[in-house]
């Protein structure tokens, strides 16, 4: 289907037909288009708008004229129109997160959603030009389903220059795309177009019930409130059994915002804190403990090898009646292990 706007309308740029497509070979994945869908659906219930401009940028990976574009994240924008103005901090901050996590994938593009390009989509592809030498740029268009169309509303452009009368302009020139995706990807589609499986269904009944058991308890509430009010203005009959049961009841309710309730909750809370401190500490100090006792170890065996060999040393070794620190009778002379730990810990502490 040819959507080529008229030259002639304003604010809206040149298409070439599809006869002078690109030669790139673009293939998408089910996740973008999700992402796109649901940033467009979100906004339009957010802001109220039925065709809010939303901007996103495309993530993926090239080789040659080979393109595939694997996941996308929104982007923030100011202004409007022509005057629209890409919030590049933002941007640079998500898309290094991106980086962190996805090292794989490249800034590619970005996508809009609208029933085709106009001069304001033309204003903001240019500032993507600082993230990428030549961005895609995708256009969802919702407006084009029908209840006879099967394929995805989709066009994807990358930017050209053309002269005409001897003037360049900036065009759009239409690239042909085709659907790519996994076996994972085809499951994971599967089970959201059905509803999320079993696990989306017992969710949506958990929230109806608990849904229902505040609305009722909401009314009693209300009940109890017109009888309160009703007795106030002597509308109601006074029952001092139900005053005596709401009096307790509402003596139970914690007090959350009474000063004294805080003071005691704080004074817990930083109890609490500083056990976990103290737990943590008394941790540390017994891992300290054991690291010096294997250091003292270590450097008593270094120097029992020294001062217990055949050379001698000045705790005997070979000497006239084994005279020195060793055992009686011996030739030799052996250190005791801690008169070295006392030196050696003598002379950390020096």
């Amino acid at each position: 289907m040819d959507r080529t706007p008229s030259l002639s309308t304003a604010g809206i740029p040149a298409i070439i037909s599809t006869s002078s497509q690109s030669s790139l070979q673009l293939s998408v994945h089910p996740l973008p288009l999700l992402n796109i869908s649901e940033h467009f659906t979100r906004t339009c219930l957010q802001t109220d708008t039925p065709s809010p401009l939303i901007v996103g940028a495309l993530l993926g990976t090239q080789n040659g004229r080979d393109v595939e574009i694997l996941n996308s994240f929104e982007l923030v924008i100011t202004g409007h129109n022509e005057a629209a103005i890409l919030d590049r901090e933002f941007t640079e901050v998500r898309r290094e997160q991106y980086k962190q996590v996805f090292p794989s994938l490249d800034f590619l593009g970005w996508y809009t959603v609208s029933p085709y390009p106009t001069a304001t989509h033309l204003a903001i592809h240019s500032q993507f030009g600082a993230y990428s030498e030549s961005p895609l740029f995708l256009v969802l268009s919702p407006t084009a389903i029908t209840s006879a169309s099967e394929d995805v509303p989709l066009d994807a452009y990358e930017a050209a220059v053309e002269i005409v009368e001897r003037k360049s302009r900036t065009v759009l020139v239409e690239v042909g795309w085709k659907i790519e995706t996994g076996e994972a990807e085809r499951i994971s589609v599967d089970w959201v177009a059905r509803g999320g499986g079993e696990g989306g269904g017992s969710l949506v009944s958990h929230l109806q019930t608990q849904r229902a058991a505040i609305s009722m308890l909401h009314e009693r509430i209300l009940l109890l409130v017109r009888y309160l009010s009703g007795v106030l203005n002597g509308q109601a009959k006074k029952d001092h059994d139900a005053i005596r049961a709401l009096s307790a009841l509402v003596a139970s309710l914690p007090a959350s915002q009474h000063l004294e309730f805080r003071e005691e909750f704080d004074t817990e809370y930083e109890d609490v804190q500083l056990t976990s401190y103290l737990a943590t500490l008394t941790k540390t100090a017994s891992t300290l403990n054991d690291l010096v006792d294997k250091f003292l170890i270590a450097t008593a065996n270094k120097e029992s090898g020294r001062e217990g060999g055949p050379g001698g040393s000045m705790h005997g070794g070979r000497g006239l009646g084994g005279v020195g620190r060793g055992r009686m009778g011996s030739g030799f002379a052996y250190p005791r292990p801690e008169d070295t730990w006392m030196r050696q810990t003598a002379r950390v502490y020096d």
